[in-house]
């Protein structure tokens, strides 16, 4: 299991912390008003702001979100067979990819209303099952936590029964079945490198979405 702390010291120090004061339910509805407000900005929606909105999103949503578990869960068994070094570089390759990925969703979700549905706990672990609804889209967002040092971090997130976790293990499993281990570390550099050029040039756009196939 990744140590959070050690991930926390890699990408710098957080900003914001969520206590044992607050249940889950409030772990996710205080992520999701911060990061909505950002959303609303009228000064980040001016052009050329879009990178700093998408910056001051990714610093709210990477403390509230153990990123390193993840990852971890994401690779599955090639994992133990890596370095500290290898695993570093997956790790932030890993935060790259599914930041872009949160970011356009929570874009194409504003305005939309959250339903919070139920909070279900065993132990240190917690699920809160979430629902939006609106015009545009109608979907099941369950959110999937676990307690670390007091603070509700989410390690999993299930859209409409599809766990983002399990889909990125699909794919990174096949990926290196029909290349290497090195290859699918290229292709994450490959993708991430080509959002970045994308959003150097296009103010707003439409990021690429998971399936990393295409790439092959």
């Amino acid at each position: 299991m990744v140590d959070q702390s050690n991930y926390d010291r890699m990408i710098g120090p957080a900003a914001t912390t969520i206590g044992s004061e607050y249940t889950p339910t409030e772990s996710v509805k205080n992520t999701i008003t911060d990061v909505l407000s950002i959303i609303g900005n009228e000064v980040l929606k001016q052009p050329g702001r879009s990178q700093e909105r998408r910056r001051q999103i990714e610093q709210v949503i990477r403390h509230r979100v153990n990123f390193g578990q993840m990852a971890q869960s994401s690779l599955g068994t090639p994992w133990t067979s890596l370095s500290d070094k290898e695993r570093q570089e997956f790790v932030t390759l890993f935060v790259e990819l599914i930041r872009d990925r949160v970011a356009n969703k929570i874009d194409q979700y504003y305005g939309e209303q959250i339903f919070y549905l139920n909070e279900q706990r065993e132990g240190r672990f917690a699920q809160v099952r979430t629902n939006l609804t609106g015009p545009k889209v109608d979907t099941a967002l369950d959110f999937r936590l676990e307690n670390h040092s007091d603070q509700w971090l989410v390690y999993d997130l299930v859209i409409d029964g599809t766990s983002i976790v399990g889909n990125y293990r699909a794919q990174f499993s096949q990926i290196i079945h029909d290349t290497t281990y090195a290859g699918l570390v290229q292709k994450m550099k490959q993708r991430v490198h080509t959002v970045k050029g994308f959003e150097k040039t296009v103010p707003d756009i439409a990021l690429l979405p998971m399936d990393m196939s295409e790439s092959r």
